[in-house]
This record gives structure tokens, C-alpha cells and sequence, in this order.
């Protein structure tokens, strides 16, 4: 399932008690649609108040869809879901195909705006003052050999290993706009946003590259720069291997 949902109002992707969440809301309407017990699993767990321009999700189903009824069924489920959430498309895919552990790599763009305009204040972060790009790409390019990011990850998470590989992370600047991206084959929880926080005092010259260094190797969050707001964070891209998917 190719999807795409804003996070306003809603605590993240994944289940959670007594919280809307995007999961919620697209299980609802498959189970009410096609009648039965699904459960859905999504490429990743976005956090409360976080964007996907493009987000996929997997569920099984012991009968075949046709073409045709994939189409309604899509249709159908829009027309269902808030107005928060869009499901683009419905394909079939290999029995052990996994919408999470067969994703290659993920790729995320937090957007800054360097001057005031109420019409992108939902989906961008405001921010004052002047700022060093050509130091923040420098200390950007620094994370590319480090495997553990503890430093940028949310405190008492259930994950077995901290260890990320980021192939990409770099800033441009697009008018008054400052967009980061990054790559990797998998993220923390808040690890965007704390790195662009970190990176962002990089570029205030409130530490140097070599702090910024010291800072992954200490393996500690309080080490690391504020959290920047939801808002301006989106998924952006997720890249699957040709094999998992029927022609």
C-alpha cells in the first residue's frame, strides 16, 4: 500500500492506547471495507506530529485481489479515511514480501524557513539569525562513517541496536528556504530532529565540527542539541528492492 498522511493531530504511525494514530485510522477501514481481521505493518514508525509525502504499509489477506477490485477497494478506503490521509495506490506483492525489513533505505527533508510566512508555518520550522551551511554540511558529511547514533536517539527505546548506516546528509539552501536531507537504511526514534538540532548549533557556531564528533562518540543523548518540532519533518522517499513485487 503506497499512502501518504499529514501528521497534524495525530501521535505517530504506530498503535498506541487511547491516541490517534495513522495506523489506526487505515486498519480501521480495511477491516470495515473488506470485512475481516487485518493487520497492517508500515515501513517505519513516524514520530507524533510527523509527515509522509510517501510511506508504505503491508497487509496480508487470504484470498487474491484482482485488479479491479485493488481500484474500488482504494476508492474506497479515501473516501473512508480523514482528510489527513491519502492512500495513492494498493499493489500485490510476494508472500514474505515486508514493508519494513525489506526497505533499502528511507530518506527524510526537514524544511526551515529563514523568514516569516503564515503559509508554511504548519509544515516548516521558523528560525531567526544568521547561519554557517558550508559548516553544517561539513559536520553533516562527518556522519556518513559512524554506525552508532545513540546520541540523536530518544531515551528507554525498545530497539535492539542503535546502529544506523546514513549514506547521504546535506544542506541547501532553495530561496528562503533551508531544506535538510538525509538517507540511511534506518532511523531512531527523534533522530532527525535531534540531529538537525545539533547541526543547527553547528551553524550558530555554539560548537565546532570536532565537538559535533565528540558528540556522536559519547553515545549519550544529553550530550546532543535540542529536539527541532515535528512540524517541518517529512518522509519523503523509500526504496524497496524490484524483487518483492508481482508484475
Amino acid at each position: 500500500m503506497h499512502l501518504a498522511y499529514k501528521g497534524t493531530g495525530f501521535h505517530g504511525w504506530q498503535f498506541q492506547e487511547n491516541a490517534p494514530t495513522i495506523q489506526q485510522s487505515v486498519n480501521i477501514g480495511l477491516q470495515t471495507l473488506l470485512d475481516k481481521e487485518i493487520k497492517i505493518t508500515g515501513c517505519g514508525r513516524t514520530d507524533t506530529g510527523v509527515h509522509a509525502s510517501n510511506f508504505y504499509a503491508h497487509f496480508d489477506i487470504d484470498r487474491e485481489i484482482c485488479d479491479e477490485e485493488r481500484i474500488n477497494l482504494c476508492f474506497k478506503l479515501n473516501r473512508f479515511l480523514p482528510p489527513e490521509i491519502v492512500v495513492f495506490s494498493i499493489n500485490p506483492v510476494k508472500g514474505n514480501a515486508h514493508a519494513r525489513f525489506d526497505a533499502l533505505s528511507r530518506t527524510y527533508k526537514y524544511y526551515i524557513n529563514r523568514r516569516k510566512d503564515p503559509f508554511m508555518d504548519d509544515y516548516s520550522f521558523y528560525l531567526y539569525g544568521d547561519l554557517d551551511i558550508e559548516l553544517m554540511n561539513k559536520a553533516a558529511f562527518e556522519m556518513i562513517a559512524y554506525d552508532d547514533f545513540t546520541s540523536f536517539s530518544k531515551l528507554h527505546t525498545q530497539t535492539n541496536t542503535n546502529n544506523c548506516k546514513i549514506f547521504h546528509a546535506k544542506w541547501e539552501e532553495v530561496d528562503h528556504k533551508l531544506i535538510f536531507t538525509i538517507k540511511a537504511d534506518r532511523f531512531l526514534r527523534n533522530m532527525v530532529r535531534a540531529i538537525v538540532g545539533t547541526l543547527l548549533e553547528v551553524g550558530q557556531r555554539k560548537i565546532t565540527i570536532e565537538e559535533f564528533k565528540n558528540i556522536i562518540e559519547r553515545k549519550n543523548r544529553n550530550e546532543a542539541g535540542y529536539s527541532v518540532p515535528a512540524k517541518a519533518l517529512f518522509l519523503e522517499e523509500v526504496e524497496y528492492p524490484e524483487s518483492i513485487f508481482i508484475k
